[in-house]
């Protein structure tokens, strides 16, 4: 098949492109500058690149055009933020594509109440309470309404918290924030806003590709439905310090602050990122992936996580205070 990846070099396209041309497909991939993801592979050498400013052409009310010109029988979309570009994309595929594949994310979903997260259980977790959380759950909406009319074949895939070689993984205070790997390897006290108890649910982008492949191959199975991908388990806090910083030949503590504390110790943008993270407090449940794609991810979190942490050392982007041995 034709398929065009919107966002190709990303996290996810990184592993995604690939996987579709070893697949035999005939891929095309837009991106706003180019390039060929985080990790080079000689597949990128069959891959067509076009360039395209979405947010610039969705304002000019263009971007389904240019789409739909590259002639596609198949669309994974893996950046689109908004309802409203969701839904124009929708209104120009209509009639036009064979399927639609939307990135979404676990952040369509608020504080966990019953854990694990299954889709479609309204009680497991409480609304989302941020812009980008409430824009991914609304075009999750959007998309199963358009397929359930009739409409536009769609599926929408959400995943976890992406992690691999190439960038720095959400880290166990909930954030990015590098510093936390200088306390875990060298066993110093790692003081966590709440309990040490909340939880975070990790994905490897290879798991991620992985899913979104599938759903090319299970068009029928996918058609219509919204899926949780996420990694088999998920971490605690406390449980991600101990694993961590044992990684490294050490036993890092925790040790609980409140959240005015933390706030005032970091910046804004860190802060925001950790109780996004940790106020959720997720753990999701893939049996629906498993059962109607044969979803089965390679990495447990841990393994991702150390992949991706491996990767920032060994090409100098992360400042730890001793080697890995693991």
């Amino acid at each position: 098949m034709r398929i065009v990846v919107i966002g190709g070099s990303g996290h996810i396209g990184t592993f995604l492109v690939p996987r579709l041309v070893r697949a035999g497909h005939d891929v095309i991939s837009v991106t706003r500058s180019g390039g060929t993801g985080y990790a080079s592979a000689p597949e990128w050498d069959a891959v067509t690149q076009v360039t395209a400013d979405r947010r610039q052409q969705d304002a000019d009310g263009t971007f389904g055009t240019t789409i739909l010109g590259l002639d596609p029988d198949v669309v994974v979309d893996l950046v689109c933020f908004s309802l409203e570009s969701a839904t124009a994309l929708v209104e120009a595929l209509r009639g036009r594509v064979d399927h639609l594949i939307h990135c979404g994310s676990i952040w369509r979903y608020g504080p966990s109440r019953r854990l694990p997260i299954a889709e479609g259980d309204d009680d497991a977790a409480g609304a989302p309470f941020d812009e980008y959380g409430i824009q991914k759950a609304a075009i999750a909406r959007m998309l199963h309404d358009e397929t359930a009319a009739g409409g536009l074949v769609t599926t929408s895939l959400h995943p976890g918290h992406i992690v691999g070689p190439g960038w720095h993984p959400t880290g166990p205070l909930g954030n990015t924030d590098p510093a936390s790997w200088h306390v875990l390897s060298s066993g110093g006290t790692l003081r966590v806003p709440g309990s040490g108890t909340e939880t975070l649910h990790h994905v490897h982008a290879d798991d991620v590709a992985q899913a979104f492949a599938l759903a090319v191959e299970h068009r029928d199975a996918a058609a219509g439905e919204d899926m949780n991908i996420v990694a088999p388990t998920a971490l605690s806090v406390r449980g991600y310090v101990e694993i961590a910083s044992a990684w490294f030949g050490q036993a890092a503590e925790v040790e609980s602050i409140t959240w005015e504390e933390h706030r005032a110790s970091t910046t804004e943008h860190l802060a925001r990122e950790s109780w996004g993270h940790l106020h959720r407090s997720h753990v999701f449940t893939i049996e629906k992936a498993r059962r109607l794609l044969g979803y089965a991810p390679r990495y447990e979190p841990h393994e991702a996580i150390l992949e991706s942490v491996r990767w920032l050392i060994d090409h100098g982007e992360l400042e730890v205070a001793g080697p890995l041995r693991v």
